[in-house]
C-alpha cells in the first residue's frame, strides 16, 4: 500500500474517531472541504505543511497519520 493510501485510511479513521466531518478538519487546518476529501480519497498528495497541519487538527503525531 502507498503512503497516499496509508494516509487516506488513517485520516478518514481519525475524523470518524473523533466525530469530525470533513468540513470540520477543512475548518481546522484552513484547507478546502474538498482538498480533504480528495487526500480521504487517495486522488492527492499531501505535502509535508499539510500532514502537519492535519495533525494539529486531529491532536496525534504526524507519523500517525502514515502508520500503516
Amino acid at each position: 500500500m502507498d503512503l497516499k493510501h496509508v494516509l487516506a485510511t488513517n485520516l478518514r479513521r481519525l475524523r470518524h474517531d473523533r466525530d469530525l466531518t470533513q468540513e470540520d478538519v477543512a475548518e481546522l487546518t484552513g484547507l478546502s472541504m474538498r482538498y480533504v476529501g480528495s487526500i480521504e480519497r487517495a486522488r492527492v498528495s499531501a505535502t509535508v505543511t499539510t500532514l502537519g497541519k492535519l495533525a494539529v487538527a486531529l491532536k496525534v503525531h504526524p507519523t500517525e497519520l502514515l502508520e500503516s
